[in-house]
């Protein structure tokens, strides 16, 4: 258990008990018992309690027990020991807290302790009585589950029977099996058990946050607890098993964005610290394992990182093990929680970090080599193909023995397995295929149709991992001679359907095909197919990739759908892909592809969403508008990710947007499937150039090459670019980048350029070049003639003519569509131009409090402030729900203790303890602490705000 300046993290509460406990002497005393699993903090708690009460001016000394196998450690403590039972009870107190007794009173309990039995505890009750009369005192008793079974007895009859008067006993323990006498016994004799929680995802948070920083000097990204969280399953909340999994980490483990560690490992390769006796508290905290269930639960491990296990398939790990051995083993992995069963009988590691932990150890035995061997058995038995379909979880254990299967026996298993599982076990089915397509070679017969067979399958299941690791078979198909097609026109036979399914899938991960680093000549061997080309094409128009020439409509009739093993494919039809296409140009363009399309196929909500989609280089979205319930694709792709991106930074929820960022970032970084996202790097930095950071922002927009031409990266560069000073040669290169991306077709989004072009010039008073941007909007809203476009030709009329109509209709319409940047920007020239200059103001400044503006922002409120001649509003902040640092600093305040007392109690100084009560202040809306104790004692602080912030004119 770590603490936090003094402060035990997530347990002020419980510290506040026992040291209350502690304090409460004389005929107030209790006897507590603090009970909690291994690792929850309980040792860490009594210390920090016991400090807690000795400030306070209480003495606390510790009750300890004698063990007959430690003889060594008794002498150690005999200096300590001040009192001693005679039954395997000592007071010890080596501070010295408590007077020496008398000389008549030692005499008697000597007297006692040679009689034995109830007299000695009788005897040991009455010193203790007597002690706390002259000084009053508090027993502490940890770890009492590992106290001797005499030791225990003692204990418990001396509380229940013998209880020393006016002194209070703190115990702490693990629960223990309830048909074990002794810890019954012990909360029999306790008047109140404090049973200590999980900690709370909250407090996870700020350990991993507080023990990150100390280790590395950086804060933590709030995924790593989460994925910390996620990789303790139900040790979540226990502190010594997030501590363990973070010592595991390497720096290489992580990653700085914004300032933050992000985690690069994937969950399944967290891990707890390997030590042997680190593992076996976590496993096993109450009776070590033998060493036959450690290995099995080593075994598990492995077998589980490549393959699905169900009970029974544990009866063929280790065939050399008699069966009884065997159910014996798997009973105690189960009935001690570090196996779980599901209803379908599959196993899994109730902590998958502890699993991770057992896979770096060594493994004993031959576990490819047995798998094997019982799947030769079965195959001489009934055939390989009927092995396969009526043993398919095998198939992950075929694709793990290697070399050690002929192909001859493992390429029909495989294929039957996965042809049986595909409708009811797609993942399964998935890595049986590409098994199979591992070992098939581009000679053999079956190839071609494997291809299609798994592509159609990955394809319906948005799996574009599986559909990227078919790109070497693929290419290996397509190599001389064993090619069908010759300058891109194919054969009857060809592979153009799963060319095109191997494009989508990189598209979805920002892969650009034809310039991929990993594929480059596989990417531009797709692209010579029609299918693949007009993917391709559609990728450069949506910022993945350079551009492309658009495909021909009669190449377009040549996507192929129909080989061997596809059904309806989610694949975009031809005049679906126009239309993709054509949401990128303008008005006649789309026009013309929506009239190509079925009667009702699309409306006009779904084209908006289409052309919005297209503004903001969403893929994801595009596709979704236009596939509608065909469309799927894995939620972890960077081009789902990124849609979630531009949906939270139209929303407004900007920090949200900037954690979607990261994650794309540390997933092109680590994963082999992703490509390189320029477009969440460039809307990462538009976001944080916009708050006034522009460190941040030239930090993600260094990742962002000047190749890349969408209107999206030229915003970025603009913004980042004029605000770091060199305003000039930012409008220029602005000017090229939106004529260029006109010249190219690429229209969807340039709006927004010309629009940031527009107001960036009436900032630094260019009248001619706002003239300018304006007629190129309007020229812009002419050939597009989209909601986006109407919007900023209103909006840019009102900003170039100061007319307060259009921004009063472009806000309108903006707020309808759903854009809380371009909203404050409305409100912020409503405040010079409109008639009510104090409500716009005030509508802008609450905006801009929810997207964290910063400086330029505030300069822009200031001088709009000034030239209307009114207040600046003050923006007073909800209510936030007060953490227990902050309940404790509140409930000290009320109780009157001065900054040094209180410096005192948390461990910190006085001027630390300043900057605290000011930040309280400020979040509580409190000026004082006459107004912050008020707050506290009227139950107003106890709540969370859910509305909005108030504004105040100052």
């Amino acid at each position: 258990m770590r603490h936090q300046r003094g402060a035990v993290i997530g347990r002020d509460g419980a510290v506040r008990d026992v040291a209350e406990a502690l304090r409460a002497t004389g005929e107030a005393a209790r006897i507590l018992l603090v009970t909690a699993e291994a690792g929850m903090g309980k040792t860490t708690i009594l210390e920090q309690a016991r400090r807690a009460a000795a400030q306070a001016g209480a003495a606390v000394v510790r009750l300890g027990w004698e063990d007959e196998d430690e003889a060594e450690d008794a002498e150690d403590t005999a200096d300590a020991t001040v009192l001693d039972a005679g039954c395997g009870l000592t007071v010890e107190d080596p501070d010295g807290c408590l007077p020496p007794l008398t000389a008549a009173r030692r005499a008697q309990v000597r007297a006692a302790v040679r009689e034995g039995g109830a007299s000695a505890l009788s005897a040991f009750s009455e010193a203790l009585t007597e002690a706390s009369r002259r000084t009053p005192f508090a027993l502490v008793v940890d770890g009492v589950e590992r106290m001797p079974q005499r030791s225990a007895d003692a204990l418990a009859l001396l509380l229940r029977v013998f209880r020393p008067r006016g002194v209070p006993v703190v115990m702490a323990g693990r629960p223990g099996p309830a048909a074990e006498p002794g810890p019954a016994r012990l909360t029999a004799a306790a008047d109140q058990v404090l049973e200590l929680p999980p900690l709370q995802p909250a407090d996870v948070a700020t350990l991993v946050d507080v023990h990150v920083t100390r280790r590395f000097g950086r804060p933590a990204e709030s995924a790593l607890a989460d994925a910390v969280s996620r990789a303790l399953g139900t040790l979540a909340g226990n502190p010594r098993a997030v501590l363990s999994v973070l010592d595991a980490l390497d720096e290489q483990d992580l990653v700085e964005l914004d300032g933050r560690l992000c985690l690069t490992l994937p969950d399944k390769r967290l891990r707890l610290t390997t030590g042997a006796p680190e593992l076996l508290r976590f496993g096993w905290p109450d009776t070590p394992a033998d060493s036959r269930t450690i290995k099995a639960a080593i075994v598990t491990a492995c077998v589980l990182d490549h393959a699905e296990v169900h009970v029974d398939d544990v009866f063929t790990m280790m065939p050399s093990a008699g069966a009884r051995s065997l159910e014996y083993t798997l009973d105690r992995l189960i009935k001690d929680g570090i196996l779980t069963v599901d209803p379908q009988g599959r196993l899994s590691f109730a902590v998958p970090a502890l699993a991770a932990a057992l896979r770096t150890l060594p493994l004993q035995g031959d576990v490819q080599g047995n798998s094997a061997r019982y799947i030769k058995r079965l195959a001489d038995e009934f055939g390989a193909e009927a092995t396969g379909r009526g043993y398919p979880r095998l198939a992950d254990r075929v694709a793990a023995s290697g070399p050690l299967l002929d192909d001859a026996l493992a390429v029909p298993l495989l294929l039957a397995a996965a042809r049986q599982e595909a409708r009811t076990n797609w993942p399964r089915s998935a890595r049986a295929y590409a098994a199979a397509l591992h070992r098939l070679t581009p000679q053999d017969q079956r190839t071609h149709g494997v291809l299609h067979e798994a592509s159609s399958l990955s394809l319906r299941h948005g799996d574009h991992e599986g559909l990227l690791a078919l790109g070497t078979p693929l290419l290996a198909l397509l190599d001389p001679p064993h090619t069908e097609h010759t300058e891109g026109v194919e054969k009857p036979a060809g592979l153009s359907s799963v060319a095109a399914a191997w494009v989508w899938a990189a598209l979805h991960e920002h892969r650009a095909p034809c310039a991929d680093s990993v594929h480059r000549r596989l990417g531009k061997v797709a692209g010579r197919f029609p299918a693949g080309a007009g993917l391709v094409a559609l990728g450069g128009l949506y910022g993945i990739g350079p551009l492309s020439a658009r495909p021909t409509a009669a190449s377009l009739h040549l996507l192929d759908t129909s080989g061997p093993g596809h059904v309806r494919m989610p694949l975009p039809k031809p005049t679906e892909l126009r239309l993709l296409t054509a949401a990128v140009g303008s008005h006649t363009e789309l026009s013309r592809a929506r009239q190509q399309m079925p009667p009702d196929a699309i409306d006009d909500h779904t084209l908006d969403q289409l052309r919005g989609a297209a503004a903001y280089a969403d893929l994801a979205g595009a596709l979704a508008a236009v596939l509608g319930d065909r469309y799927v694709a894995a939620p972890e792709g960077v081009a789902v990710q990124y849609r979630g991106m531009v949906r939270d930074y139209l929303a407004g929820d900007w920090d949200a947007a900037l954690a979607a960022a990261r994650r794309i970032e540390v997933r092109s970084r680590s994963h082999a499937a992703a490509g390189t996202p320029h477009l969440p790097r460039a809307l990462a930095a538009e976001i944080h150039c916009t708050r006034g950071d522009v460190a941040r922002a030239t930090a993600w927009l260094d990742l962002v090459p000047d190749t890349a031409t969408h209107p999206l990266a030229a915003r970025a560069r603009l913004a980042v670019r004029y605000w770091s000073g060199r305003r000039e040669e930012a409008l220029e290169e602005a000017w090229h980048d939106a004529r260029l991306a006109r010249k190219n077709g690429q229209l969807a989004g340039v709006e927004r350029l010309l629009l940031r072009i527009l107001s960036l010039a009436a900032h630094s008073d260019q009248p001619y070049a706002v003239q300018q941007a304006l007629e190129e909007v309007e020229t812009l809203h002419e050939e597009a003639s989209t909601p986006m476009t109407h919007e900023a030709l209103l909006l840019a009329r009102g900003i170039a003519h100061h007319d307060a109509d259009s921004a009063l209709t472009a806000h309108r319409l903006i707020k309808l569509r759903g854009d809380v940047y371009l909203s404050v920007i409305c409100c912020l020239y409503l405040t010079r131009v409109a008639d009510d200059p104090r409500r716009w103001l005030t509508e802008a400044m609450g905006n801009a409090h929810t997207l964290g503006l910063g400086g330029p922002f505030r300069t822009a409120v200031t001088r709009a402030a000034q030239q209307r001649n009114i207040p600046v509003p003050r923006l007073r902040q909800g209510q936030q729900k007060l953490t227990e640092l902050d309940i404790r600093l509140v409930r000290m305040v009320t109780d009157g203790a001065t900054n040094r007392q209180i410096a005192a109690e948390l461990a910190c100084s006085p001027k630390t303890v300043e900057q605290r009560l000011t930040r309280l202040f400020q979040r509580t809306g409190s000026r004082s602490r006459r107004e912050l104790t008020a707050a506290w004692l009227n139950g107003s602080l106890t709540q969370t705000a859910s509305g909005p912030s108030s504004l105040d004119d100052h």
